[in-house]
């Protein structure tokens, strides 16, 4: 595995940029609103994606197969990421909402939405991340909320940095917020990450670009809502998630959290 990574790491940006534009140029609109499992772009996935078919459980046999926490033990100010620390963080503040919707457009209420993610400076604080930039010592980068009678989720926090990652030579994520969605509604724990519009690294990135639909990625990326947005305080950022059917809202190839 170390020499896999060694090996990817001299890959040039170009190389890769290139792999991601014959890929989306045989792309015929067949509709693959899913990341590929084996996108080649995304060298980790050549090793890591399954080979065998899915195995079909009853949830109701697979003991602890999903947490579900109750009212009681999700306060309101989990879902504040800013808060609980002697200081400010450093950074833009920012609010992001959104729905939880089921295939049909309709909400679902009181599951668990848990995000986490880098610091402004593009820095996770956990200790294998040791990307040489400044870990924040009021932010920690992780929060979760219930979602309301409407579907409705709220998270005050930090607006993420792009930071490095092995891919390949000179590789950096666009900035982003991972989300991870379960509860009593649904039986499979969905696992996603919502960007922020207008970002350059999006045509360079082999995660975001492994959806080759590009209708379905475009879902991926957040809007930006002055009217949420709050003066003097924070901008605001607007992001439903889908569950099911043809909007779903994709999940992270190969279980990654890159």
């Amino acid at each position: 595995m170390k020499a896999a990574a060694q090996s990817a790491r001299v890959v040039s940006q170009r190389a890769i940029t290139g792999e991601i534009a014959r890929i989306a140029a045989a792309y015929q609109g067949r509709g693959e609103v899913q990341p590929r499992l084996d996108y080649p772009p995304y060298r980790s996935s050549l090793l890591r994606h399954p080979r065998s078919p899915f195995v079909c459980v009853d949830p109701d046999e697979v003991e602890c197969w999903a947490p579900c926490f109750g009212n009681h033990e999700v306060e309101p100010r989990d879902a504040d990421l800013t808060a609980g620390h002697p200081g400010e963080p450093i950074g833009e503040r920012i609010i992001v909402t959104g729905r939880l919707l089921d295939a049909t457009g309709k909400p679902v209420a009181a599951q668990l939405v848990e995000i986490w993610q880098a610091n402004a400076a593009g820095r996770y604080n956990h200790e294998l991340d040791q990307h040489p930039a400044p870990i924040d010592p009021n932010f920690t980068g992780a929060g979760r909320c219930l979602t309301g009678p409407d579907g409705t989720y709220r998270f005050l926090t930090i607006k993420p940095g792009p930071y490095p990652w092995r891919n390949h030579q000179n590789a950096w994520r666009p900035a982003h917020i991972h989300f991870s969605v379960f509860g009593t509604a649904f039986t499979q724990r969905l696992v996603t990450q919502m960007y922020f519009p207008g970002d350059p690294l999006f045509g360079l990135d082999p995660i975001y670009q492994s959806i080759v639909d590009p209708v379905a990625r475009q879902r991926l990326i957040a809007t930006y809502d002055h009217d949420l947005t709050q003066p003097e305080y924070a901008t605001g950022y607007r992001w439903d998630i889908v569950l099911a059917g043809t909007r779903r809202t994709w999940t992270e190839p190969n279980g990654d959290h890159d």
